[in-house]
């Protein structure tokens, strides 16, 4: 419960903090990505905090590599 409260002042303060800024300038399409990214952020910490599985982005490019690497591992021995 604490960890998802000091989740909530975190965001609300980066908020609160930033956008004003953004807005004033005109910026709709800075404005938007970072809307997207703190979303996006606070919801991975929200999962980290209930110790929900969150995948490893290293996982993801191993994965993609991974046939690649042994192709040419094959082809050039």
């Amino acid at each position: 419960m604490w960890m998802i409260l000091g989740i909530v002042i975190a965001v609300a303060g980066t908020f609160i903090t930033e956008a004003p800024a953004l807005l004033k300038k005109e910026s709709m399409k800075d404005f938007r990505v970072f809307s997207v990214l703190l979303f996006f952020g606070t919801g991975l910490s929200f999962a980290l905090s209930f110790n929900v599985a969150v995948p490893n982005p290293i996982d993801w490019i191993e994965f993609v590599y991974k046939p690649i690497t042994v192709w040419f591992q094959t082809t050039f021995k």
